[in-house]
């Protein structure tokens, strides 16, 4: 059985091609070739610099490279662009290229095909779980989206379609390759975990040290709202998410991430705020609000009247306040909205030409 090239971290690259006995150079060179270069066909892997003709004619007999095939792309008047992939394993799935400022592209990435959560105001969890995305396919939504992008991808965030630590091996591998001097090159802290708060995979990367970012999922502190929205607090209930989290901002010595969906008349009050005060009392966070969007009308964002008053109540926290903009609601790529279907928007054409390489040089 042939191994996927796209699938393999540099150490597993360099167990998989010991029977050609290549030299360290030429294992970083296939590795950097793939990820760093983004090589679209093996042939390019084989016919790379510096990777000698015995390693190429082992990777012609005993690799394979798959490829997500780009179903459309739609972009927003914002700038977010949404890609709709389909896999060869089955199943679609959907990211989004997100502009920062005029100068980066951060990608928004899918984990799993549906979601297995089912929060009450994501879309996706409306699909039901079908399967884990593979190592291989997580990356590929990356390098198709780079390979057309006119400016770096700098970041990476794991918001997309699925529950991240769901797909615990597949996703931490796809990180360790995007972090990597010879892969991607995108810097550990600008990577990001979105976890609804499963707290087991939460406490277990906390102990392995991992440089990549996690954002808790909170949207209410009070356990009787959140079980409203979120499932998850029934397994997991938010006293054992909360020690979860402590642990996190003391080991990392940081602020951990909150991410709060502000739904109007339901999370946005007074009570609300005390709520996360008490229950957060002694933990360094940070709250990172966001605006719900949920396309069936049943929760709708606070007004701006609203959102104020909240921010004023949420003064007592003691904690920086941020607000997300969740941008390309028209194409379905704001934050909970990702249902591998169609939207509104512009849709766009394919390049004119595939290009072979990453817009930016990189390490090899």
């Amino acid at each position: 059985m042939k191994f996927q090239l796209k699938t393999l971290s540099l150490p597993e690259l360099q167990e998989a091609l010991a029977p050609a006995a290549p030299s360290p150079v030429a294992v970083r060179k296939v590795f950097a070739s793939v990820f760093a270069h983004g090589a679209s066909t093996l042939e390019e892997v084989c016919t790379a610099p510096q990777v000698p003709k015995r390693v190429a004619d082992f990777l012609r007999q005993n690799a394979e490279m798959s490829r997500l095939q780009i179903v459309e792309r739609r972009q927003a008047d914002d700038g977010f662009v949404k890609y709709l992939f389909a896999s060869p394993l089955g199943g679609r799935v959907e990211a989004v290229r997100i502009p920062i400022f005029d100068h980066k592209y951060v990608v928004c990435i899918s984990s799993q095909v549906g979601c297995a959560l089912a929060c009450d105001f994501c879309m996706t969890g409306k699909l039901g779980f079908q399967r884990n995305l593979r190592t291989w396919e997580i990356l590929d939504q990356v390098l198709q989206i780079r390979a057309e992008a006119d400016r770096p991808v700098r970041g990476v965030v794991f918001m997309g379609m699925g529950e991240p630590l769901l797909n615990y091996t597949e996703t931490l591998r796809a990180a360790q390759i995007l972090s990597h001097p010879a892969g991607f090159a995108i810097a550990g802290d600008a990577i990001t975990f979105s976890t609804a708060g499963l707290v087991p995979a939460i406490r277990r990367y906390t102990s392995e040290g991992h440089p990549y970012r996690l954002a808790f999922s909170v949207t209410s502190a009070i356990p009787e709202k959140r079980v409203k929205v979120l499932p998850i607090e029934k397994g997991h209930p938010l006293p054992e998410l909360v020690e979860a989290i402590r642990e996190y901002a003391e080991v990392r010595r940081e602020r951990a991430m909150i991410a709060y969906v502000a739904i109007s008349g339901f999370n946005t009050g007074l009570e609300d705020a005390l709520a996360l005060k008490k229950v957060f009392e002694g933990i360094r966070i940070k709250v990172d609000l966001i605006d719900v969007t949920d396309p069936t009308g049943k929760y709708l964002p606070p007004s701006a009247e609203e959102l104020k008053a909240f921010r004023d109540h949420l003064q007592v926290v003691g904690a920086p306040i941020a607000r997300r903009y969740s941008g390309g609601k028209e194409i379905g790529a704001a934050c909970g909205t990702l249902e591998a279907s169609q939207y509104g928007g512009v849709v766009l054409p394919a390049p004119a030409a595939e290009p072979t390489a990453a817009p930016a040089l990189r390490p090899s």
